[in-house]
């Protein structure tokens, strides 16, 4: 039995691969026939450049869209590497680098929903290659799979075993892009819950603990190399939401882009903190709840949706995630909702809407502003559906890596 079970692993593992690769040279070219620009790829290369030369990294503007230095100085130290290729040689390399980055995020996402698989991990990578947020990371060249990779690598452990490197994947996503810092919220938040409800906290406390110190060492360095830029960034630049892009844009798959298309107003200000605010704490008590519960994937990807729902802006290339929310929503059963996840981030309707030139998108009829909004619905029924798959405050859960 042994024998033929093996012999069938042989079997299936090479038509995965087979098909991977073929999916993959299909999206390459694809890709190269699109002519896609990386253009942010194009601003990391000068952002190293700025580095290296002792320029003004928040006063930089370049690409033909003018487009400015939005990350934190750690960043832009990370970035320099990127100065030694030449344009056509980056390009290939970053979009290599993003295909692999891509076969392990679906391996960690797996994990964490509990089948991973080799031949699993290659099926599903050469289908999630062509979900809109995946093929739009890779058109602009942007660093999204590699911040969720960390994370997830951070987090895929059993939360018992985290391992002495724990947190140091948080802390730096969290250093390059703010966002991922929820993630430390959440683990604070779970450890303090923990000790409240009379259980041992203190490996989530030490969790936390550790993504707060390679967050604070990673930005001090940028701060001891980078001052002007470090002073200039974390007392003025951190607060202007605007830098990164206007509200409304289709792109924006926030609740605040939701709501500035929906008010037809380029700010929906006060609105939208209010939003935003009510959803950061359901969402982190979904998550803390899940996690207390022993079910560690609905409280990881919980707590990804709501980082991306309440951020002042989430491009669509952010919603990356929702490669582990489709497979967490399979494997625990809800095929449907699985299946309906799958349908929006693969049919890339939030483009069908008039966007571009003349902002339109502060025009929007219902079916405009619904399929515009795409993103962020099914990321509120995510929630909802995890809060009530938990089982039961009183029901007896050992605290396992799903």
């Amino acid at each position: 039995m042994t024998v033929i079970v093996f012999s069938e692993t042989r079997r299936r593992v090479p038509a995965a691969l087979g098909t991977c690769l073929l999916s993959f040279t299909a999206f390459w070219a694809a890709q190269r026939a699109a002519h896609v620009s990386m253009i942010d790829l194009m601003v990391y290369r000068a952002e190293g450049a700025t580095v290296l030369a002792g320029g003004d990294l928040y006063a930089l503007r370049t690409t033909a869209a003018h487009l400015p230095s939005t990350y934190p100085p750690f960043a832009a130290l990370l970035f320099t590497p990127l100065t030694l290729a030449d344009v056509p040689t980056l390009r290939t390399l970053a979009t290599a680098g993003n295909l692999v980055l891509l076969v392990v995020f679906v391996a960690l996402s797996l994990r964490l929903a509990g089948h991973a698989r080799v031949e699993g991990v290659l099926w599903v990578a050469a289908a999630a290659v062509w979900c809109e947020p995946v093929w739009t990371t890779v058109r602009y060249g942007q660093v999204n799979l590699l911040l969720a990779v960390l994370v997830l690598w951070d987090l895929s452990r059993p939360p018992e075993r985290p391992g002495r490197w724990a947190g140091v994947g948080v802390g730096i996503a969290a250093a390059v892009k703010l966002t991922p810092a929820l993630f430390a919220v959440f683990l604070l938040a779970t450890g303090l819950m923990a000790r409240r409800g009379g259980r041992d906290g203190g490996p989530w406390l030490r969790h936390a603990r550790g993504a707060a110190v390679a967050f604070a060492g990673a930005t001090l360095l940028a701060a001891a190399v980078l001052p002007y830029d470090s002073w200039r960034f974390w007392t003025g630049m951190v607060f202007r939401t605007g830098r990164v892009g206007r509200a409304e844009e289709t792109a924006n798959q926030a609740l605040r882009g939701v709501l500035a298309r929906l008010l037809h107003t380029p700010e929906p200000g006060a609105l939208w903190t209010a939003a935003a605010a009510l959803t950061a704490v359901l969402g982190l008590a979904v998550a803390v709840a899940a996690e207390l519960r022993g079910r560690r994937g609905w409280a990881v990807a919980g707590c990804a949706v709501t980082a991306l729902l309440i951020s002042p802006v989430s491009w669509s290339h952010h919603w990356v995630w929702c490669v582990p929310v489709v497979l967490l929503l399979w494997a625990r059963g809800h095929r449907v909702a699985a299946a309906g996840t799958l349908l929006v981030f693969c049919s890339y309707a939030l483009w069908w809407v008039p966007h571009r030139h003349g902002r339109p998108e502060l025009h929007q009829n219902a079916v405009d502003l619904t399929l515009s909004a795409l993103y962020a619905i099914t990321g509120l029924v995510f929630l909802a559906l995890a809060r009530t798959s938990l089982p039961k405050p009183g029901a007896a859960q050992a605290v396992t890596n799903e």
